[in-house]
């Protein structure tokens, strides 16, 4: 259909996923043509469907709606992306921006707003929440790629020897990018420093 604009929705949380599918569908010029409910499950349904805009969550199973914005970037892939969540924090955006993410909107907007957003993200605009514009460059991520793939590890309660298993790294290498990261967040431990950076958006 000639105008309409295409979108995979991504959403984990099956009531939000059907509430946002029908009422996006009650828009004219806006047709959901898949849902999915993990990144994965996303990066497969975009694969399929070609749509022009992906609205996605960031939290879901498996790979993060960042995870899928990176991935579908270094596929160079020409599809849109468009974050929703609820997630007012600045770490996050910051890394939606750095992931080619072209929106980030707040699920606590009104319908019209996130229309609109879809709207203008497909006109080729980069639409940000206001309550977020500013707040997006207060503090920059000090942590590098592997202290953060490792402190994502800590969440799960993998202890230094887990850790080292499971990515092939030495236990001591594991400990002192451990440490390096809790030096840099002023943390008093390994899960206080995997806290704070989860908080702030980082993770």
């Amino acid at each position: 259909m000639s105008g309409v604009i295409r979108i995979v929705l991504a959403e984990d949380q099956s009531m939000v996923l059907g509430a946002f599918a029908a009422l996006l569908d009650l828009q004219a010029d806006i047709e959901v043509v898949a849902t999915a409910t993990t990144g994965d499950a996303a990066l497969a349904a975009v694969a399929e469907h070609r749509p022009d805009v992906l609205l996605t969550d960031i939290e879901m199973p498996g790979k993060t709606g960042l995870d899928v914005a990176a991935e579908l970037l270094r596929r160079e892939d020409p599809v849109r992306v468009l974050i929703v969540t609820t997630f007012a924090r600045s770490g996050y955006l910051r890394r939606a921006l750095d992931a080619g993410v072209a929106g980030y909107v707040l699920k606590d907007a009104p319908i019209g707003d996130l229309a609109s957003a879809l709207r203008r993200v497909h006109a080729g605009e980069r639409v940000v929440a206001p309550e977020l514009a500013v707040a997006a460059w207060d503090g920059a991520d000090p942590l590098t790629d592997r202290e953060r793939e490792l402190l994502r590890e800590v969440t799960t309660g993998a202890s230094n020897a887990d850790i080292a298993k499971r990515l092939h790294l030495a236990e001591g290498t594991v400990r002192n990018y451990l440490s390096a990261a809790m030096a840099k967040l002023g943390a008093q431990s390994k899960a206080h420093a995997a806290t704070i950076a989860r908080e702030r958006g980082w993770l």
